[in-house]
């Protein structure tokens, strides 16, 4: 089989980089072992504002301005809505709080999407004494939902192949690569935090962090906006909810812990006041970078091999952008954005 790219991953940042390739009808093959999860475990959401330090999001404008029209054409394709659009309210827990959204909210760049006018009315079953701050342009990629499907569909194109991709297999020369009976012009690594054992990237920054996030249900609470406190919570409708998210540096392992649920119930009792039940709960490992940019160029001896990876915890946001540019650099000669480039950790 000849196809023009291996690649290796399929959570965000190996599906942004699929549809590149499907728009320029380049023949692709993708392996996916179903190792990593942190995609299809994540929240989804988007939000151009850091609402801990009412600051922009890293060029938060203009990847949404790319990232809402993809998932939507998308989901034409798919034939399935993936995208929820609500506001956020930002609780307040001081003064303080509200005079520092006042000035931030009118900011250029973020006065498009901070509503200047503080929410006073108490909200039914939230915690929340000094009033709430509104994020409009905000919203939700059903990313499990998202990821299940695409594989569907790449399955029924005869495009995915479901096995573990073993390094050692893959040959490399000038002008193309060999990986069993397939011949390629470039492999691209998608792999999140399975990029550790890949030997021709595993020497880049990229940090683990562990999130867990559970699943309640929640009959009085009955709100129709993300509620952002020390935890989130997002409604998921028929008054189930997702409540999120822990942060963990020095636990690798995918499986939910006891500690973590209680981290989130603790919070999430200093947040809403209504009786809950917890149905679920969830764990992946982030693909995070030092830096807080992810990992994209191309590996330094073999100019076919790139590398796609560390978007963090932003990724719905920030995978079409990454992809595209990646994309663009491979078969256009496109200059990388320096703040992804690997590049700026060998230079």
């Amino acid at each position: 089989m000849k196809v023009d790219y291996i690649v290796v991953g399929l959570g965000l940042a190996g599906l942004a980089f699929c549809e590149e390739l499907i728009q320029a009808n380049k023949s692709f093959i993708v392996f996916e072992d179903n190792s990593q999860n942190s995609s299809s475990v994540a929240s989804g959401t988007y939000n151009p504002v850091i609402l801990k330090r009412f600051t922009p999001v890293w060029n938060g404008h203009q990847q949404l301005e790319l990232a809402l029209p993809f998932y939507e054409k998308v989901s034409e394709k798919l034939g399935k809505e993936f995208d929820t659009r609500f506001s956020t309210k930002k609780v307040f827990n001081s003064v303080g709080d509200e005079n520092n959204w006042f000035i931030a909210s009118d900011k250029p760049m973020l006065a498009q999407y901070m509503n200047p006018e503080i929410f006073k009315t108490k909200i039914k079953g939230v915690i929340g004494d000094f009033g709430f701050g509104e994020l409009l342009g905000t919203g939700r990629i059903a990313t499990k939902d998202l990821i299940n499907k695409y594989r569907t569909y790449l399955n029924e194109q005869q495009k995915l192949e479901t096995d573990s991709f073993n390094y050692e297999n893959l040959n490399i020369d000038n002008e193309k690569v060999s990986y069993h009976k397939i011949k390629a012009s470039k492999v691209v690594f998608c792999e999140g935090f399975g990029l550790k054992k890949n030997p021709f990237f595993n020497h880049l920054p990229l940090n683990g962090t562990k999130g867990e996030i559970i699943t309640i249900y929640a009959p009085e609470l009955n709100i129709d906006f993300l509620l952002k406190s020390s935890v989130f919570v997002l409604p998921l409708g028929k008054d189930f909810y997702k409540v999120g998210a822990t942060f963990n540096w020095t636990d690798k392992t995918l499986s939910p812990t006891e500690e973590g649920k209680q981290e989130l119930v603790n919070k999430l009792e200093k947040t809403i006041s209504v009786p809950y039940q917890i149905i679920d709960q969830t764990a992946g490992i982030r693909p995070t970078v030092k830096d807080r940019r992810p990992l994209v160029g191309v590996n330094e001896k073999y100019s076919n091999l790139a590398v796609l990876n560390g978007l963090g915890t932003r990724g719905v946001m920030i995978a079409p952008t990454v992809a595209k540019n990646l994309f663009n650099h491979l078969e256009k000669g496109e200059k990388l954005d320096p703040e992804i480039d690997i590049k700026r950790f060998t230079n």
